[in-house]
């Protein structure tokens, strides 16, 4: 990609600086010309200014919803978005672009700037925080910086009530806007408002309001900050936060800049401050915001302009594309991406979309906006409808979108009602604009322009009612006389006496507003109270009757519906079923109170029931017997999890067909965990995280909830967080191993690759990669590859997994390799063979990883410490010594008891060597012996008691204890034939003298003590 900036001018700098007037003066300089603009309603204000300089019938306006466009049309005033992608205007220009490196909408305006242009002139305009990428991106671009018109300055904070005439107040909610705009009304007389919601019209009526005197005070949002010209002397920021779409921050000074750079036009200097709300701005902060000094944007948000309309899957190919240059990052999904991934699922979409034009007729109809806000399931639905209208039959049913149309021609309720149908009104208007999707297009867009208007009219009348009213002494005039009040409640919960708000009602709770006190407050509270018995009876029967959608469980512990909080979780003996109590006024009474609780309680265990499916099936299950139905007990109260060593004697004497009875509940046994893999996922984790938490008060422990966001990314491994209950890393799904934490399910892969290393034998063709003598291996890509982890944190997983490791030099391991015969197969053809064998994980191993367990080193406790003093294989060594490689092992009692690594060799006897490690994490619990092992041959290998353990002992598990003389002489043992011999090959040679520094003759001193 190779991109040039010859021929493009950037006028670059802050608010106030005449930027977009110099834009319109150099287009209507020229033949014809086009302007991209960020929000249709500074669209509107800019297609107005030139029409007025060169006549209406010269200018066309083109945005998503709305299209005027004269036969003769000169010049285009558009929304970034619905620009051309080429063009033969002589003049372009795109404003705001710093917009380039916005999370939702980057994408279009780097799209854009990068290739659209004019053949005559190209011009930029934005933040200077755009200069260097520019630069970067553009070479040859001319940069033009413009300095403020006017001086900002910092006035502090203020009360709200005590903010000067002619001041716009800043939040970034519609609660927040409202709120803040009813303080106005009772305390100063009333307030515009101005949200990004808002349909353009709406916006101009709010606007016109403060801008003609009618009201002094201006509520909004961040909308003000694109280009909006009000004659505002000072900025008030009542937030600092706000949600950008993925998560809630603060706003960055960039941001604030923008938004501050409206007090003040064009000579006229402004201020900025905070209201009581938000901590005064430090002096750091206000020196940039005064100087206009910003962080350079360092990426822009970038998705790939070529399309493959092969086929769906090409299309998300192409859409998943990289960008070539520095300085490009590639964006998020946005909405049209978003609907095209859940489109893809349907099968009825998938059959349809058999050819290219298909395909690319689907993407058209995925850049749908969604201005309702609603679910990505219901817009995908909405999508799919047009969608097969316009493949079965060429246009949308005009019949369908009549009704649609009919619906929303509606104008009585309240604010939140008229919002809501101006949003899907603006659907239909997008749709009646798109090119071919409607046999007669003019009429609706006429149809559907003159509601939008309409509908747009009212919300403006019902602001003004709501937030304009000079009449604050009306409340209590009229208390004074006597006179019944008229309480009333909103859409949105807001309870009003006689037009003034009261209080906040969520769902069955009642809050009342501060600041009323003495006997007025009481005859208000008791008018808003007794509005409130017949809304509660009326929202009792509407909960009764909600859908499941309706309701939902937050990571709190708190039952909403359609948002507002109804009920609270509290833990019982039995964690599946967390008891349910109401939160409501003593209001909610009789059968409606009875109506309610009942409701909650068939969602709470259906939603219990549907997403942790596997465990509650399991624990209904009637069909386990014995064993079987202990051991699925122990795993529904563990909640779908067991530590293999913890049930070793139960697994162990389980048989064929217990297992098969569990496995049918997708109970896997594995190397280290009994475990149900249907559950480690993140809406199951979370359930079982949040059912745990009730139950042993856990949701205000360290670390509640934090793992969910790292399972759901798809982590296999995670640096452990010291601070954090350990209990939430099995729930979340992982095993906690000292420094990281691995993801249950991988460590039972990670057996699957050690297992074939330990269960090749000396002398035995095609060594697989990683094995070294039967007993000991290296650690491999693939293993790391899994697990996500570096050679270091490897080192970590195997010790706390209960391995340890011997040392020996890179010399000594590569002479004894040479030695070996045999070529290796590939890691994922051990794995398959392992999967293909029928049996599940440990199981083939004849169930040896918990049979007999050192206390010492529990691996979710105190991972024991192996070779304290040998380095690490993947360490950096001198650059005159060759690195030493660390040779892993399982784990047993004597390296418990001594804490150090065996340099020279294991010191257990030969028969033993392949058995699984103690309890010091479940080394050897994936080793399976030669050829396939069944849980028979594993119950017939022979048990004893140790006394001194108090554990069982399979047969080959004895090690140098008090029972040397049941073995019989050691030479016997050494000399039987049917072991392999050890670090051999080939058949045993002569005895030769060794170097006493060597290794091996450190080990045979030290057995000549041991038989002593």
């Amino acid at each position: 990609m190779i991109l040039s900036g010859r021929g493009v001018n950037a006028v670059l700098g802050p608010t106030n600086t005449g930027k977009t007037h110099f834009a319109i003066e150099r287009m209507v300089a020229h033949g014809s010309g086009i302007i991209g603009l960020p929000l249709r309603l500074l669209a509107r204000e800019v297609y107005t200014r030139v029409v007025e300089r060169v006549g209406a019938q010269n200018v066309a306006l083109v945005t998503g919803e709305e299209k005027i466009s004269p036969p003769k049309a000169r010049f285009s005033v558009c929304t970034v978005e619905a620009m051309p992608r080429e063009t033969k205007a002589a003049f372009v220009a795109i404003d705001e672009i710093q917009l380039a490196g916005d999370l939702e909408r980057g994408h279009i305006f780097t799209d854009r700037l990068l290739h659209l242009r004019g053949r005559e002139e190209t011009l930029l305009l934005g933040s200077a925080t755009m200069k260097s990428i520019l630069i970067q991106l553009l070479p040859g671009i001319t940069i033009v910086e413009r300095p403020r018109l006017s001086q900002l300055f910092y006035a502090g904070q203020k009360k709200i009530t005590r903010l000067p005439q002619r001041t716009a107040i800043v939040a970034f909610s519609a609660d927040e806007v409202y709120a803040i705009a009813e303080l106005i009304r009772r305390q100063r007389g009333g307030a515009a408002v101005v949200l990004g919601a808002l349909s353009p019209r709406t916006r101009n009526a709010q606007v016109g309001l403060y801008q003609e005197g009618d009201v002094d005070y201006l509520v909004a949002t961040d909308a003000i900050g694109m280009g909006l010209n009000l004659d505002v002397d000072h900025v008030a920021f009542a937030q600092d936060r706000k949600f950008d779409g993925y998560q809630f921050r603060n706003l960055n000074p960039g941001e604030l800049g923008q938004i501050a750079g409206r007090a003040g036009r064009h000579i006229k200097d402004g201020t900025f401050g905070v209201t009581g709300r938000v901590a005064p701005f430090d002096e750091e902060l206000v020196d940039r915001l005064q100087t206009h000094q910003f962080d350079s944007v360092k990426v822009l948000q970038w998705r790939t302009e070529k399309f493959d309309f092969s086929s769906i899957a090409g299309l998300q190919r192409s859409l998943d594309a990289v960008p070539r240059v520095e300085g490009l990052t590639r964006a998020l999904p946005a909405t049209d991406q978003q609907a095209l991934e859940y489109l893809s699922r349907y099968p009825e979409i998938s059959d349809i979309t058999d050819r290219p034009e298909r395909v690319e007729k689907l993407w058209e109809a995925c850049a749908l906006p969604d201005y309702r806000r609603i679910t990505p399931a219901q817009h995908a639905d909405l999508i799919q409808s047009l969608y097969f209208d316009l493949v079965r039959r060429g246009t949308v049913n005009e019949d369908f979108l009549a009704e649609q149309v009919r619906r929303a021609d509606r104008t009585d309720g309240e604010i939140d009602t008229l919002s809501a149908r101006i949003a899907q009104i603006r659907t239909w208007t997008y749709v009646s604009n798109r090119p071919g999707w409607l046999a007669d297009p003019t009429h609706w867009q006429e149809k559907t322009r003159e509601i939008e208007d309409r509908l747009s009219d009212a919300l403006h009348e019902r602001l003004t009612k709501r937030f304009v009213d000079r009449r604050t002494s009306v409340l209590m005039k009229r208390l004074r006389e006597n006179a019944m009040l008229e309480a009333e409640i909103s859409v949105n919960g807001d309870v009003f006496v006689e037009g003034h708000a009261m209080g906040q009602l969520a769902g069955f709770r009642f809050t009342p507003i501060s600041g009323m006190e003495g006997p007025d407050a009481k005859a208000v509270q008791a008018a808003a109270y007794k509005a409130l018995a017949l809304e509660f009876e009326a929202r009792a029967a509407r909960l009764h009757a909600s859908g499941n959608n309706d309701l939902a469980i937050g990571s709190d512990g708190l039952v909403r519906w359609v948002g507002d909080p109804v009920a609270r979780l509290i833990g019982t003996d039995h964690i599946l079923h967390p008891r349910v109590i109401v939160l409501a006024d003593e209001q909610l009474t009789g059968i409606a109170r009875d109506h309610v609780a009942a409701r909650i309680e068939r969602f709470v265990n259906h939603h219990i029931s549907t997403v942790l499916k596997p465990l509650d099936d399991l624990s209904r299950a009637e069909d386990l017997q014995g064993l079987a139905k202990g051991l699925a007990f122990q795993l529904v109260e563990n909640l779908g999890v067991l530590f293999r060593r913890d049930v070793a004697d139960d697994v162990k004497t389980l048989d064929q067909d217990g297992r098969a009875s569990m496995r049918r509940y997708g109970v896997r046994f594995g190397a280290y965990h009994i475990f149900m893999p249907t559950l480690l996922k993140p809406a199951p984790a979370e359930l079982i995280t949040l059912l745990w938490a009730l139950k042993h008060d856990g949701l205000d422990k360290p670390g509640y909830g934090d793992l969910i966001p790292v399972l759901a990314a798809g982590r296999t491994s995670v640096v452990t967080e010291p601070s954090y209950e350990r209990m939430f890393y099995k729930l979340a799904g992982f095993r906690f191993l000292g420094k990281r934490a691995v993801r249950i399910d991988i460590l039972e892969r990670l057996a699957d690759l050690i297992r074939p290393l330990l269960q090749w034998k000396p002398g035995s063709p095609a060594r697989p990669d990683g094995a070294y003598d039967g007993r000991r291996f290296t650690t491999t890509t693939a293993m790391l590859s899994i697990l996500g982890a570096t050679p270091d944190d490897m080192e970590e997983i195997l010790k706390g997994l209960g391995y340890r490791a011997d040392s020996v030099s890179a010399e000594e391991a590569a002479a004894f390799l040479a030695a070996q015969t045999g070529s290796a197969p590939t890691e994922a053809a051990a794995s398959e063979k392992s999967e293909d064998d029928g049996v599940d994980d440990a199981d083939q191993s004849g169930e040896t990883a918990s049979e007999g367990e050192a206390p010492a080193a529990v691996a979710e406790e105190q991972p024991a410490v192996a070779a304290e003093d040998a380095p690490s294989a993947e360490q950096p060594a001198e650059a005159t010594e060759p690195k030493p490689v660390l040779l892993w092992r399982p784990g047993g009692r004597s390296d418990n008891q001594r804490g150090t690594g065996r340099p020279g060799g294991d010191r257990r006897p030969q028969g033993q060597r392949n058995q699984a490690p103690r309890e010091g994490g479940e080394a050897g619990s994936e080793k399976r012996g030669e050829g396939r092992r069944d849980d028979r041959r594993s119950d017939n290998r022979g048990e004893r008691r140790d006394d001194n353990r108090g554990k069982f002992a399979g047969k080959g598990d004895r090690q140098d204890r008090g029972d040397r003389k049941d073995r019989g002489p050691r030479p016997e043992r050494d000399n039987n034939k049917s072991q392999p011999a050890r670090f051999e090959a080939k058949p045993p040679r002569k005895e030769k003298p060794l170097d006493p520094d060597s290794p091996f003759a450190k080990l045979a001193a030290l057995k000549e003590q041991l038989k002593k």
